[in-house]
């Protein structure tokens, strides 16, 4: 696995233990599935939390959300990526409105279902048309 920069490790380990162990889930399946896709992540920390950057695409974050669930995974609020996904999963996740995947447990990860999400994040401007 990539090596983490300094100040995205200090974000991690800010979390507490369950969110940790999940965020850090949710980092590998990232970095996994842009390996898969073919795409170069920049792994940077926005706003204090984890962000996951790709040229063609859109920036997806990793943090812990202010209500409900333990950590989140975050999306671009002016796309359609949750919206999309719930509807892709028959609501199976919790979210909140258009901008985050909210996870109580890391057991709650679904990678195959959360898998599409990311591709599709990571490629954002490549599908759009202009």
């Amino acid at each position: 696995m990539t090596e983490m920069p300094s100040t995205t490790r200090a974000a991690f380990d800010a979390a507490p233990p369950e969110a940790k162990r999940g965020l850090e889930r949710l980092r590998a399946l990232i970095l996994d599935v842009a390996n898969d896709a073919d795409v170069t992540v920049r792994e940077e920390t926005r706003w204090g939390q984890p962000a996951y950057l790709a040229t063609k695409g859109s920036t997806l974050r990793l943090g812990i959300p202010k209500s409900g669930g333990a950590f989140a995974l975050y999306a671009h609020c002016r796309t359609s990526l949750i919206a999309d996904f719930r509807e892709a999963t028959g609501g199976a996740f919790k979210t909140e409105t258009n901008r985050a995947v909210l996870f109580d447990t890391a057991d709650d990860i679904d990678p195959a279902a959360l898998a599409p999400l990311i591709r599709a994040a990571l490629t954002w401007h490549q599908r759009k048309p202009r």
